[in-house]
């Protein structure tokens, strides 16, 4: 009888040392998850995201959340960032200045999340090699393309009001930057507006030109967009994420020719155009939360669009800028 009840008082101090440790482990796991706060992080990227390009390849994030698994989703522009966005298929992405005027007039549930200064030759107007077109008045009436809802839309828009014509004056044709070189080629378009990468590389190709760059423009802006649910949840691992973006932009400063090298290799560039690209971008690009200045240049933009009929409806921005808390 006494060794069943020495058994039995084994058996009962071995089911709570057993039921201790299990609850020293969920109390761990409880802490991992206070700590990280995510278990996914989604990341919309796309060929014009050098800085996002560099730190996939260096797996920045990764060791930016450790314990967290990084997942990264390409897009072929802003329009279908965002579209992924707001499907909540990822939880932050790059886009230039105009695809979140478009989402946001679309009642979309997007925020920004931080802003950085583009290059000054990011976009540009090409035609093609002979083209008859010499002016930008000479746009009139031809067969411009660009993609709906892009950073080149507002580009476009500022050289009609520079040249003094309007959108009924020109026609504009809807091409992904995947099809807009083809139909230069082919000359089905008279002009392609355009952003870097695609721009450098049909430059380089030497049989087209360019009639106007955004040199000729004041600074543009490109932008890190989020979900409010998100920002609202993890306003710690948005921070995070800032931090991690400028410690990839020092790394590029620091290391130029492999910052080139990682853009060829994971674009399909040609090592010339990934060079003519980075020449291109300016020497420091730090992501920063949205300041007034940024926001009221945004805000001329969407009320342009709204004033030119080319949103559903006009959009107040200052409504859907994270503040950083």
């Amino acid at each position: 009888m006494k060794k069943v009840l020495t058994a039995i008082a084994t058996i009962g101090l071995s089911l709570t040392l057993i039921s201790c440790e299990k609850t020293q482990q969920a109390e761990t796991m409880t802490q991992k998850t206070d700590e990280t706060g995510l278990e996914t992080l989604n990341i919309g990227y796309q060929k014009a995201a050098l800085k996002l390009i560099v730190a996939k390849k260096n797996q920045n994030f990764e060791q930016a959340f450790p314990g967290v698994k990084v997942e990264w989703k390409e897009f072929p522009a802003g329009p279908q960032t965002l579209e992924a966005l707001n499907a909540g298929s990822i939880d932050f992405g790059y886009t230039g200045d105009t695809p979140v005027i478009f989402a946001l007039s679309g009642n979309k549930p997007i925020n920004y999340l931080a802003y950085e200064v583009n290059s000054k030759n990011a976009h540009s107007l090409l035609l093609a090699k002979g083209s008859p077109i010499k002016t930008l008045q000479d746009l009139k009436g031809k067969r411009i393309a660009l993609m709906k809802g892009s950073s080149a839309h507002y580009f476009l828009a500022q050289i009609l009001n520079k040249a003094n014509l309007s959108w009924q004056d020109i026609q504009p044709i809807w091409l992904t930057p995947a099809d807009g070189l083809a139909a230069l080629d082919k000359k089905s378009i008279d002009a392609w507006a355009i952003w870097d990468p695609y721009s450098s590389a049909a430059q380089l190709k030497g049989d087209n030109q360019v009639l106007i760059s955004a040199s000729e423009f004041p600074p543009a802006y490109s932008f890190y967009l989020s979900s409010p649910k998100f920002l609202s949840a993890h306003s710690k691992q948005a921070h995070k994420i800032i931090e991690t973006l400028n410690q990839t932009d020092d790394w590029i400063q620091a290391h130029p020719d492999e910052a080139v090298k990682i853009l060829a290799e994971s674009t399909g560039l040609d090592e010339a155009v990934a060079k003519k690209v980075f020449e291109n971008r300016l020497s420091s690009v730090q992501a920063k939360l949205v300041d007034e200045n940024t926001l009221q240049e945004q805000q001329k933009i969407a009320d342009l669009f709204a004033s030119l009929k080319l949103i559903p409806h006009s959009v107040v921005l200052k409504d859907h800028v994270w503040k950083g808390k």
